[in-house]
């Protein structure tokens, strides 16, 4: 993987914080999540159902639905200016323009009333100083990019013309089409087979590297991690337990969550009778949750810290950083059980 430590930061998110009232309670989706993406990177966010990936890149974006949604605290840092203090103006250069999301189901994504050609154009006239032919023929282009055959014609189609791929290589080109510098992938093969998967993802990676544009990718599946990202951070219960350059994390997994993760992967060259490890239990509803590591229930390497008190970050090697208590201190430890400071 690329060494990325001495590029440009291109977003950096500081201690993001987005809540949803409820009858029940205040749902704590996304809880202190703080990251770093540089230039022409790949990010991979990775966890668990519910676990806050996607709440976490609708912050980002300022899409989370409001009411029953709302972004509590934290910055969303954009080429020095903060995303979260911008006019409504202001966010519609970037949002689209400069940051570009594909979400998971294209077809909930894409108008069904609409051609593909109608929606592909008024994107690109409302971020570029094009005519409606300019537009058009850039359009085409980037269809003809991601792979989409006889696109002089097929832009004129309706979406549910296409297949459930060639749909997501559409969005793929929509959101390509302004030159964006950062893409949030939002689990852009969920929906499609697995040979389609591997296409889908090849097209991402490659086109890119092209445009040398950084990519937030959200995803369950570390083997796709392993070939795509060059960092992963791994989520849970709203914050961000672990994260570290991909070989890194790979080679010396240091929570016990990601380690887990990494060991429910079926591995190609296993035993046949061996059985496929598991995590045990439910990930823990994040309602009012106790100021505590929220793992501790599923976790075999607990202890009475555990239960109390939420573990400081850690560095544990270069860029690795983890959130657990087993990488702090006795004394530590014995500070949070009597109530110091973390």
């Amino acid at each position: 993987m690329n060494d990325f430590s001495n590029a440009n930061v291109l977003l950096e998110v500081k201690d993001l914080k987005t809540y949803f009232k409820t009858d029940n309670g205040i749902l704590k989706a996304v809880d202190g999540v703080s990251f770093t993406v540089h230039e022409g990177e790949t990010v991979g966010l990775v966890g668990e159902s519910g676990c806050g990936k996607s709440v976490t890149n609708l912050s980002i974006m300022r899409l989370v639905p409001s009411p029953p949604g709302k972004i509590v605290g934290g910055e969303v840092i954009y080429r020095g200016s903060d995303i979260m203090k911008l006019s409504e103006k202001e966010l519609r250069s970037i949002r689209g323009n400069k940051i570009s999301m594909i979400f998971q189901d294209p077809m909930t994504s894409l108008n069904p009333y609409l051609r593909i050609s109608t929606q592909m154009i008024e994107t690109i006239r409302l971020h570029q100083d094009m005519t409606k032919q300019e537009a058009r023929e850039r359009a085409v282009t980037m269809l003809k990019l991601v792979g989409i055959p006889s696109a002089e014609t097929r832009i004129d189609c309706y979406p549910h013309q296409f297949s459930g791929g060639m749909r997501q290589r559409v969005m793929i080109a929509m959101a390509l089409s302004c030159n964006a510098e950062l893409l949030i992938a939002d689990e852009p093969t969920t929906a499609l087979d697995v040979t389609i998967q591997a296409q889908i993802l090849e097209l991402i990676k490659s086109i890119c590297e092209r445009f040398k544009t950084a990519v937030i990718l959200i995803t369950h599946d570390l083997g796709v991690v392993a070939g795509m990202c060059d960092k992963v951070c791994v989520m849970y219960a709203g914050r961000i337990v672990e994260s570290a350059p991909t070989d890194e994390l790979y080679e010396k997994p240091s929570h016990p969550y990601t380690r887990g993760l990494i060991a429910s992967v079926p591995k190609m060259d296993g035993k046949k009778e061996e059985k496929l490890f598991s995590i045990e239990g439910q990930p823990p509803n994040v309602i009012d949750l106790p100021p505590c590591c929220p793992f501790h229930p599923r976790c075999d390497k607990t202890c009475e810290v555990c239960r109390h008190a939420y573990p400081p970050v850690k560095e544990v090697g270069k860029d690795h950083f983890v959130a657990c208590w087993l990488n702090c201190s006795e004394e530590e430890r014995q500070a949070a059980l009597n109530g110091g400071s973390n």
